[in-house]
């Protein structure tokens, strides 16, 4: 089930995706000390990199444990995005991944993501100075197209993989469904049909199942999981696990997983700032404990509190119960 990436050998293409606000360096650890092929940056705007604002240069941050890892970039000046790669490459990414995907305003309005896919002449030159900037392999991420008249991922594809690219990575929907409806795995067949470079799925795969069916559908060579991971750092483990033999593992027990929240907690304090890290810390400790009894009550009242410490003894406050039935 291995795939190469340039000369890079992933033995488990079942890839972390880049989501801003949640796949800092933290929760990438987590993540590939479970089992990951490959864990990728949040986005980082090429710009702001090239700046060296302390925001970007935080967001690249990586650990020895995360190699091989890569650093996605967004932009849509082609010198400045292979600048960014190049410094990006000094501070030790193994691959760097363009992003063509994003669908959030902000982004799309300065004509980066998914905008690109409007301009493919663009997007390939963009590519191909990235490629010839570095000497790592390149990837890249998008969607199936800016809107359901204008697909165009195959295409685009056969462009990157003409000017370099070793690897490419489609969201099954369209720039104009942001994260609504469904995502369509069997449009991604037709990118995979294009190019002879690896291929990767992503979009609603929240479950080992869902990886199986979706490569199935697509013919995709791996997976790239999202949403699929919040509060699960070992969603991609089992993922592993399932499509080298089809079993399923059993969810860690729950004394792992308040050890994990408070090793998590901790982390991120000291990555942000006691300030910070607190205010990050809320989402995952809300998806951590999404299915949990009173979990609801508790998320209100930990969301209140600013101060560490009692973060962590609220934490300790609420499992204990749990802790004790499964004892």
């Amino acid at each position: 089930m291995s795939i190469s990436i340039g000369p890079l050998k992933i033995d488990d293409p079942v890839f972390l995706a880049p989501m801003s606000g949640v796949t800092d360096m933290p929760y990438r650890r987590l993540v590939k000390r479970y089992g990951a092929g490959l864990v990728i940056s949040e986005m980082i705007a090429s710009k702001a990199m090239l700046q060296e604002s302390r925001e970007s240069l935080k967001l690249s941050t990586n650990c020895a444990e995360e190699f091989p890892m890569a650093v996605q970039l967004a932009g849509c000046d082609p010198q400045i995005m292979a600048e960014a790669a190049k410094m990006n490459v000094d501070r030790g990414a193994a691959i760097i991944d363009i992003n063509f995907g994003c669908p959030v305003k902000k982004i799309v309005s300065k004509y980066a993501g998914s905008a690109l896919m409007k301009d493919e002449l663009l997007a390939e030159k963009i590519m191909e100075e990235t490629v010839k900037a570095v000497d790592v392999p390149v990837t890249v991420k998008m969607r199936l197209g800016w809107d359901d008249e204008h697909k165009n991922a195959p295409e685009l594809a056969k462009r990157a993989e003409d000017v370099g690219i070793q690897l490419v990575t489609v969201h099954g929907r369209t720039r104009n469904q942001m994260y609504k409806g469904e995502a369509d795995w069997n449009a991604v067949k037709g990118v995979k049909e294009s190019v002879k470079i690896p291929v990767i799925i992503n979009g609603d795969i929240l479950t080992p199942e869902d990886a199986s069916k979706a490569m199935e559908i697509s013919g995709a060579d791996g997976v790239m999981i999202g949403r699929g991971c919040y509060g699960k750092p070992w969603i991609l483990n089992e993922v592993i696990q399932y499509l080298k033999d089809g079993t399923k593992k059993e969810t860690p027990p729950l004394q792992e997983i308040h050890d994990l929240i408070c090793e998590h907690y901790d982390a991120m304090l000291t990555h942000y700032g006691a300030r910070k890290g607190v205010a990050i810390a809320r989402k995952h400790l809300a998806w951590y404990c999404k299915g949990l009894p009173d979990s609801a009550a508790f998320r209100a009242e930990v969301n209140k509190v600013v101060e560490p410490e009692t973060v962590i003894k609220m934490i300790g406050e609420y499992f204990q119960p749990h802790l004790d039935k499964v004892a």
